[in-house]
């Protein structure tokens, strides 16, 4: 007996140790995906409500998470490079900002799950089948955007009531272009408006498209939503008080970097809750079990020293709107 015991006191040992291995084996860390197609600068506020999001539910960047970030610069002809990038890197989600986004990212992988933390039109768009029920590899948050564009021209002849010529800052290259243009009609011909339509792909794009806005006589100008539009949104507000046009965005950035007005939903949120989906994706659920959520926060903003150097006064019945005043 006295001969077998250092041969059981061996397997012991041999035994802890594998188990000490076991337990010491590191855990996969979740590599995510962001792809964007407008630059950092541009995205900031978005992107610090997409980590906020992601730390409240117990993710630490570079601990128990990794974040691959994509920035396509205003540039849509790179995003499909950049969607490839990710998918070459085996990435477990990819989370897209915007339709042009979110289709490079499908048109890159089938299997790979795709977050949207913002869409104007997932169903129109070919994302999704139906909100209810997504049935592919995408899922996430619609952005509404289109939809608002009649409370945006609502606002707007309440502040100026002779509103009669309206330019319309697009891009079209934007895969949500085409919807919101469509919708910004509807709303224009019920206020009897005349639009003039101006194309920014770039930023030469927004000085000759105010000098064009001159010429047209515009009574104000709107601003669609893209990439493009909001790297430059410090451009338009400056050129917007060069040329003393009041000019309605659709996002509060534009507001917070010197433009008159904005109503729309608040993206900061929704860049936030794609947080959520992003966890339970991680934690096994499909994209397809994942019904898309609609904006439940929409915001009005009003600047107050632009509206001064447009030579706006702004009725305290407009003001009384406002969701915040910037003075």
């Amino acid at each position: 007996m006295k001969k077998k015991i250092p041969v059981f006191a061996l397997s012991a040992m041999l035994l802890a140790l594998c188990g000490s291995a076991t337990a010491q084996r590191p855990k996969k860390v979740p590599r995510i995906g962001y792809l964007d197609a407008a630059s950092l600068s541009a995205s900031e506020g978005r992107i610090g409500a997409f980590q906020q999001g992601l730390r409240d539910l117990g993710y630490v960047e570079g601990k128990n998470i990794i974040i691959e970030w994509r920035y396509a610069e205003g540039k849509y002809d790179r995003l499909r490079e950049l969607a490839a990038e990710l998918v070459h890197l085996r990435v477990d989600v990819i989370v897209t900002a915007g339709a042009s986004v979110t289709r490079a990212a499908r048109e890159a992988t089938s299997t790979i799950p795709i977050v949207m933390s913002q869409d104007p039109d997932p169903v129109g768009n070919g994302f999704v089948t139906s909100l209810a029920r997504p049935e592919g590899n995408i899922t996430g948050l619609s952005a509404m955007v289109a939809d608002l564009s009649g409370k945006r021209l609502e606002l707007l002849k309440e502040i100026i009531p002779k509103l009669s010529r309206l330019a319309v800052f697009e891009t079209s290259t934007n895969a949500g272009n085409a919807q919101q243009l469509k919708e910004t009609k509807v709303a224009a011909e019920a206020f009897r408006l005349k639009l003039q339509e101006l194309d920014v792909l770039g930023l030469k794009d927004v000085e000759n498209g105010f000098r064009a806005a001159s010429k047209g006589r515009a009574d104000a100008g709107l601003v669609l939503s893209s990439a493009v539009t909001t790297s430059y949104r410090k451009q338009f507000a400056d050129f917007a008080v060069k040329n003393r046009l009041p000019v309605t965005y659709p996002r509060t950035d534009f507001v917070e970097g010197g433009g008159l007005m904005s109503y729309g939903v608040n993206v900061i949120d929704l860049d936030r809750r794609a947080a959520t989906y992003v966890d339970k994706i991680l934690k096994g659920v499909k994209p397809a079990e994942l019904p898309v959520e609609q904006p439940t926060k929409f915001e009005f903003i009003i600047n107050l020293k632009a509206a001064k150097q447009v030579g706006l006064t702004i009725s305290p019945n407009v003001l009384a709107q406002a969701d915040r005043v910037i003075r």
